[in-house]
């Protein structure tokens, strides 16, 4: 059972352990838990980028920044790892909804939406005796009884679908299927949003807004901030939407090098690591047009701009903290869902030709405005991974290594590691922090146990890792696999973006996967695809095509 006793006595305990006053000592502490969509992992300025982002610096100036901590390939997933603690293929979303094929079709884990094995973050935080609130994206079920309301938050705002326009209209992703978007408020499903709506703002006011409406009884609480910035379709308003003007006329080429050299230097990567080639895919700068260049360039200055923007506004929530006085008390999380994303917009399915895509204007000038419909493609994205191989979609290092920042009550700040971390992590840590139980049983349902560690011990300083030198963990995506041991990371990269064949590589010191260790060390891929194979089987992958 989770008790308010157990939670006070382990977070006195801890806070005892690093010398926190006794005054805090006697509150527990709230979570404000930020995941951004799509971001790459170089995007921010504490990891390596040139984008203004003074609010996210300053937390990781105070707390923990991880250089190696890992998500899932796409959002969902990680999405549903983060709010179990467990496995996607356990929490129900061994696939996103979206592309659940005929043979996972029925399967468990394969249900496309977060599942009764498991209870979620919010449920367990909220038998704990927290407020619970939530605004932004869910991508966790999109049908009724299956919404945010119903998983434990007290309050939600919430985008359902996996991405959505910015601006009041409603617009969807894809053409045939989700062409528009769909939103809630608790368990009530939005007719129509507000004039003024612009999501990462309007998310924003909302969470300060439900903190605010709640303080009366002191009880602590857990925000979950699921901004959709910067997925696609680019969107955000002035100033934000000029600030980077001319910024990126020397392409992506320039961009990934001069960000890696940045990486190097701030010592998130080594000081000789590598810098990953292209893809094949992504097409050389000079072999595009003028028009071609100042074109995408423009994306990519929209898609800075909405990083600013997040950051701007994740730094209001901050500040009403701050003017409440429950800043000290509030514990921090950042991350990504997964890497950056390759697609343009045509390359979503049923878009090219489309009617639904016909309706929007592209032109240059307009991207970033509303009825546009822009995503900045495979270039960029390269880009916004840095030092980092490949983006969203692939098992690569850039479509699975997230930035993470923690800071707070509980966490010896001012510092980096380079502990390998797993976005099943999260949950385990929270509830730590929190002094809550994990139950085996909730609503009259067996519980799936925490496949994650709890990173207390890292955060406290008492540690330097969060797995033993020997343990394993993996992941599977649309047939991508990857899986790790200490620095050895085994990996299987599907098509299109990979041939599927298994690579190995020390990316501790080769973070940029340049330099295959298969043959090298066969000793040592057998082992972590053997690792696979065990774990494929403990977790009910299903894979498709074979």
């Amino acid at each position: 059972m989770i008790t308010c006793s157990n939670r006070l006595i382990a977070a006195s305990a801890l806070l005892f352990l690093l010398g926190i006053s006794t005054a805090a000592q006697s509150r527990s502490p709230n979570f404000l838990l930020v995941m951004v969509d799509d971001m790459g992992w170089s995007d921010i300025a504490s990891f390596g980028s040139e984008i203004d982002t003074p609010n996210l610096d300053a937390i990781a100036r105070n707390g923990v920044k991880f250089t190696d901590f890992h998500v899932s390939v796409s959002c969902s997933p990680t999405r549903s790892m983060l709010l179990s603690g467990t496995d996607n293929h356990i929490a129900g979303l061994g696939n996103m909804g979206e592309m659940i094929a005929p043979e996972q079709q029925g399967k468990p884990g394969y249900e496309g939406y977060l599942n009764e094995r498991v209870i979620s973050l919010a449920e367990a935080f909220k038998a704990g005796g927290y407020h619970t609130y939530m605004a932004g994206k869910w991508h966790l079920g999109h049908s009724e009884g299956k919404y945010p309301h119903d998983r434990g938050f007290d309050k939600s705002f919430s985008s359902v679908y996996g991405g959505a326009s910015y601006w009041r209209d409603k617009f969807g992703m894809m053409a045939v299927v989700e062409e528009e978007a769909k939103y809630v408020m608790g368990a009530k499903e939005l007719d129509t949003l507000p004039d003024d709506f612009y999501a990462t703002r309007s998310y924003t006011d909302f969470l300060i807004d439900s903190i605010r409406e709640n303080r009366k009884d002191r009880k602590p609480f857990l925000g979950y901030l699921a901004y959709t910035a910067p997925h696609d379709p680019l969107h955000v308003p002035e100033p934000w939407l000029s600030q980077y003007r001319g910024d990126y006329s020397e392409g992506y080429e320039v961009l990934k090098e001069r960000r890696t050299a940045r990486a190097r230097q701030l010592g998130v990567v080594p000081e000789d690591a590598k810098t990953p080639v292209l893809h094949e895919r992504v097409k050389k700068w000079d072999s595009l047009s003028a028009e071609e260049k100042a074109h995408q360039s423009r994306g990519m200055e929209v898609y800075a701009g909405m990083v600013s923007n997040m950051d701007y506004h994740l730094g209001r929530v901050v500040s009403f903290l701050k003017d409440i006085d429950e800043y000290d008390n509030t514990v921090i999380i950042f991350l990504s869902d997964n890497g950056p994303n390759p697609w343009f917009s045509d390359d979503y399915p049923g878009n090219r030709g489309s009617q639904f895509m016909a309706q929007f204007d592209n032109s240059k000038e307009n991207i970033g405005r509303p009825m546009s419909h822009y995503a900045y493609g495979n270039g960029w994205a390269s880009a916004s991974a840095g030092p980092l191989d490949l983006f969203k979609m692939t098992v690569g290092e850039g479509g699975i290594r997230s930035p993470l920042i923690i800071a707070g009550p509980g966490v010896k700040g001012g510092r980096q590691t380079d502990a390998f971390a797993y976005v099943t992590d999260i949950m385990p840590t929270m509830l730590e922090m929190a002094g809550l139980d994990h139950p085996k049983t909730f609503n009259g349902n067996k519980i799936e146990p925490m496949r994650g560690h709890s990173m207390t011990a890292v955060l406290s300083g008492t540690k330097d890792t969060v797995y033993a030198a020997n343990e394993f963990q993996g992941g599977e995506m649309q047939n991508g696999k990857w899986m790790r041991q200490g620095d050895l990371k085994a990996v299987s990269v599907a098509p299109p973006f990979g041939t599927g064949k298994w690579a190995l590589y020390d990316v501790a010191s080769d973070p940029g996967e340049t330099r295959d260790l298969a043959d090298a060390k066969p000793e040592a891929l057998s082992r972590l695809m053997q690792a696979w194979d065990q774990y494929a089987k403990d977790v009910g992958v299903v894979l498709t095509g074979q």
